[in-house]
């Protein structure tokens, strides 16, 4: 009987280590990070334009590759949810509003990488929050099949006079760096970055 009880706690140790070993959470804790999965019914696409891209100013596009751990092997099937502020730095929402809209406002999208890795939006260059001298940014976060969902570092604008030289020289940022360089005299400016799937982040 004591032997039967001893193997019955190895069994009851063995089983709640491998639950606790797959319960890790990759890249620490995410608020909002709910939101990649708030699609909906929404066929996601490797490219996308958020709302509002058709009246607003300040056009850009942004686009790139999204690369396994090793950073050249493009990865696929990559979730990607965007969003950012509009031109007065504020979220927007509107009365239908609900879920993560609400708080994330509704200039936002999914994307999903294609065979090549790649993803591209079309969107207006957002503006600082008001009253604030926190640098324009576009808020990423990546879900890859079989990990959750986990955030990188945003989205930054080179010329932005409020960027600091922390987020300029980040020693390890979080899926590379998020600086971007808008490019272009044309109507919509254009700036690309590349995204390393699990660069820099925490039990990955």
């Amino acid at each position: 009987m004591k032997y039967l009880t001893v193997i019955l706690i190895n069994v009851i140790l063995t089983i709640t280590c491998a639950q606790d070993n797959s319960s890790t959470v990759i890249g620490g804790s995410c608020e909002g990070c709910e939101a990649v999965n708030d699609y909906g019914n929404k066929n996601l696409r490797w490219s996308d334009t958020i709302y509002g891209f058709d009246t607003m100013p300040n056009k850009i596009k942004i686009s790139g590759t999204v690369y396994k751990n090793d950073g050249k092997t493009p990865a696929k099937d990559v979730i990607l949810y965007v969003y950012h502020t509009d031109q007065t730095g504020k979220y927007p929402t509107r009365p239908s509003s609900k879920g993560w809209e609400q708080r994330h406002g509704f200039l936002r999208t999914w994307l999903k990488t294609d065979s090549k890795g790649r993803y591209e939006f079309f969107t207006t260059r957002p503006a600082s929050y008001p009253n604030s001298t926190v640098p324009q940014h576009i808020h990423i976060t990546v879900k890859e099949p079989n990990v959750n969902a986990y955030y990188v570092e945003d989205f930054y604008f080179s010329d932005d006079p409020h960027i600091t030289s922390n987020i300029l020289n980040r020693a390890k940022p979080r899926g590379g760096s998020g600086v971007i360089t808008l490019k272009g005299n044309e109507e919509i400016k254009t700036a690309t970055r590349a995204i390393i799937l699990g660069l820099n982040i925490p039990n990955y």
